[in-house]
């Protein structure tokens, strides 16, 4: 019985059957073949170049279509490649001479590139090398079957163990197929943490080796509460492991009953308590759990999960089903938070070395105007249908809202000359990231309509902490006294010049933070759906002036350790049968 650590992204304690996912370099099986056999291994070869070609060729298509021929000559190089003799011959004549398997033939080819490629020292080589990973993926994925075929063939829901996955992976498998998932990368509040939360399913990430403990079927725990896996649990720890989920899952029934009582504070002060979405289909879930509304409607998985880029008409359907879903409650959207991502950065000829430093939010929209006009045009005009906000993601300097301003004018000349009915007055708002922004608040209150404090990446930018690196884990933290200085600044400048100013980091729906959070003076709080009710329960618990009087003690730490000793031992005290473990955490 092995037990592994990670972080905990996702609440809950399953049992099941392992299946991985995306080990293919690392459990390449290699075996010895008869002589009858070689002719139908390279078959099996020649077939799976055959079908990577082919993914290809639909590849560059595609992208030429969206993005234009200068970003898919990386697909029509990746095409030649493996079109070249002196690539294909030898993995033939190993099958051949050597009697191995085709997956084993590949590899010791591939492998033996990419090393000497790296050998020379040079950065031109050096970039090659990722083509050669990316084909080596490619064509073992055809040799040893395609993930979507295996997940397929599931007869039961299995817990989902890779190094890494993507956004679109996850939404994919979903319910359906996965009971949980474990990755070895990834951080608390990376976007395929977020998608993790949002299925609702038990999830850790930043595991290290879990592919290497793990074979497929094994069985498995996977406690999302405090970031472990069990790997072949015994008896005893498999029972004790349920028992502990059978009664946090009846904490949060518990909570969760309440879901439709008023978050209002003893002394009588109104808090909104709103979702954050990546897909309408969400909203359900944020009114059954009692939200008001969606605080961040997170529109880049439209694109992060789809096969093709969204048309017009496809992003208009979907923002508009969001705004009937809502009613007339508060629906805030935010456009595309792209470029960090695998999805733009595999359609670059030379990918970014630091993406979370480039084009990346509203600097990749502003570059990419077409893309980011489409947007705007289905956003205004599903505008129409209800009450809609517009954000605009990663602002630094005021010239680039400015320019997104001025994009989003005449973008709504445009559907005023064809007659396309919109709100003729949006609100336009952005989300304070990035410290350049959270210093220069009270310039930037002039020109937006409000606030949301995006504390993810402000945390990230704030600490030089990469939030998806599951080895500098230790290091994030939003109780560092530098980001609540930001967030306290944020909100004085927005009350002072009468802006609304809400949160929507994940440090919203942590219940340990709430009573700061309210403190500080926000009164707005936007949050994975399923966390409504407990930030509720907190704030039900409260009044004003005790979240005031623990904000000032809290402003007089310097380390992040006394604050949240502090959050937590506050949060015990209120209802310790409910809130002990969230304090403990």
């Amino acid at each position: 019985m092995d037990a592994l650590r990670g972080i905990a992204v996702s609440p809950g304690i399953v049992v099941g059957k392992a299946l991985l996912l995306g080990a293919a370099e690392t459990h390449v099986p290699r075996r010895t073949i008869s002589p009858k056999e070689i002719d139908r291994e390279q078959q099996r070869f020649r077939d799976a170049v055959a079908g990577a070609i082919t993914d290809l060729s639909v590849l560059r298509r595609r992208t030429e279509g969206q993005l234009g021929a200068e970003t898919a000559k990386i697909f029509s190089f990746h095409e030649g490649m493996l079109q070249d003799r002196t690539l294909l011959d030898p993995i033939l004549a190993t099958i051949a001479s050597q009697r191995l398997n085709a997956e084993a033939a590949v590899s010791e080819q591939f492998d033996m590139l990419t090393q000497q490629f790296r050998a020379m020292k040079s950065d031109v080589f050096e970039q090659k090398v990722d083509d050669l990973l990316d084909l080596h993926r490619r064509v073992l994925g055809k040799l040893m079957g395609e993930e979507e075929d295996r997940i397929a063939r599931l007869t039961e829901p299995a817990v989902i163990i890779a190094h890494e996955l993507t956004p679109s992976q996850a939404a994919a498998i979903g319910h359906g197929k996965a009971l949980a998932f474990v990755t070895e990368s990834g951080g608390q509040t990376g976007h395929v943490s977020i998608v993790f939360r949002a299925i609702g399913l038990p999830a850790v990430v930043g595991c290290k080796d879990a592919t290497v403990h793990v074979q497929d079927g094994d069985e498995v725990i996977v406690d999302g509460d405090s970031g472990v896996m069990i790997v072949r649990p015994d008896a005893a720890a498999r029972e004790e492991f349920l028992k502990r989920g059978a009664a946090a899952q009846q904490l949060r029934t518990v909570i969760s009953a309440n879901a439709s009582l008023e978050p209002v504070t003893l002394d009588g002060t109104r808090i909104q308590l709103l979702g954050n979405i990546e897909f309408p289909e969400e909203v359900q879930a944020v009114l059954r759990n009692g939200g008001d509304g969606v605080g961040l409607y997170r529109t880049e998985f439209l694109f992060l999960t789809g096969e093709e880029t969204p048309d017009e008409e496809t992003q208009y359907q979907s923002y508009k089903r969001t705004v009937e879903l809502l009613a007339g409650r508060t629906c805030i959207l935010r456009t595309l938070d792209l470029g960090a991502d695998k999805w733009t950065q595999g359609m670059l000829q030379e990918p970014e070395r630091n993406p979370f430093l480039g084009l990346r939010s509203i600097r990749f929209s502003l570059k990419n105007q077409p893309m980011f006009k489409t947007q705007l045009r289905a956003i205004l005009r599903a505008s129409a249908h209800g009450p809609l906000r517009i954000m605009f993601p990663l602002v630094s300097t005021l010239m680039e809202l400015r320019q997104a301003r001025l994009i989003l004018r005449d973008v709504m000349e445009e559907l005023d000359e064809e007659g396309v009915a919109i709100d003729q007055r949006p609100k336009v708002g952005i989300m304070i990231e990035v410290p350049s922004a959270a210093l220069m608040a009270r310039t930037f209150a002039a020109e937006a309509d409000f606030f949301s404090i995006g504390t993810n990446d402000l945390v990230q930018y704030t600490l030089a902490v990469d939030r998806g690196n599951e080895r500098v884990a230790n290091l994030y933290t939003a109780a560092s006294p530098a980001v609540l200085q930001l967030v306290k600044n944020v909100i004085r400048s927005g009350r002072h010049v009468g802006i609304e100013t809400s949160l929507c980091g994940e440090i919203a729906g942590d219940p340990v933070f709430t009573m700061l959070l309210l403190g500080m003076g926000l009164r707005t709080l936007s949050m994975v759906p399923a966390q409504i009710p407990v930030v509720k329960r907190v704030v039900r618990s409260v009044d004003i002036g005790l979240c005031e009087r623990l904000a000032r003690k809290v402003g007089s730490f310097d380390s992040e350790r006394q604050i949240q000793t502090m959050l937590r031992d506050e949060l015990r005290k209120l209802d310790p049968a409910n809130f002990g473990g969230w304090a403990a955490a």
